[in-house]
């Protein structure tokens, strides 16, 4: 048995906003393992502002879950973690990390549907929404922008809690613009109706 081990926190019922800084943690702990490849609890903790306990869980966690693993490391009480498939590119790597938040959110948004019954009554709804728009390049960028915006005075509380109002509970805020790309099946029946149909039986 670790250290770590001997930290966890205890367990204990649901309480409002439980999932979402659960979310928090284990997305701020893949942010860093992306920054600085392994990382243990303590070190996580030392980062991140959190107590060690809670890093270790969350740690144990996204490793049963698939998403980190431990590090090779000579033996002693600590134990380090990295990401579960590191890529020798930033660009495959980024993406790899990208899968892993997705994850994440997906299991947060499960987690809150199962959930929202337990907590107080204020809190017993969300906002979700999706819409298609036809955009240019230049407006799908323009979007974003004013998305970015909107989210900035709130940013900084992340990493100030004096400056969070009374009764602020962490949100999660997802947004994904992308171009949506034809079915593969939509271009084989566009080029069955334009191509030639070949010579019909008499």
């Amino acid at each position: 048995m670790t250290e770590e081990d001997l930290t966890d926190p205890p367990r204990r019922s649901p309480q409002a906003g439980e999932g979402l800084r659960e979310h928090e943690v284990r997305t701020a702990l893949l942010e860093l393992l992306a920054e600085v490849g392994t990382v243990t609890a303590t070190e996580a903790a030392a980062r991140l502002g959190y107590s060690s306990g809670l890093c270790s869980f969350h740690l144990r966690q996204l490793a049963r879950h698939g998403h980190i693993e431990e590090a090779p490391h000579s033996g002693g009480r600590a134990r380090p973690w990295r990401l579960r498939r590191p890529a020798p590119a930033a660009g495959p790597a980024a993406e790899d990390f990208g899968d892993l938040a997705r994850g994440l959110e997906d299991e947060s948004w499960r987690r809150w549907l199962g959930r929202r019954d337990q907590v107080p009554a204020e809190w017993r709804h969300d906002e979700a929404f999706s819409a298609v728009a036809y955009l240019t390049p230049e407006e799908m960028s323009r979007v974003a922008d004013v998305i970015r915006r909107a989210l900035a005075p709130y940013q900084d509380r992340e990493q100030r809690p004096l400056a969070r109002p009374e009764g602020a509970a962490p949100v999660a805020l997802i947004t994904r613009l992308f171009p949506l790309l034809p079915h593969p099946a939509d271009d084989a029946g566009r080029a069955g109706e334009t191509g030639g149909g070949g010579s019909r039986p008499a």
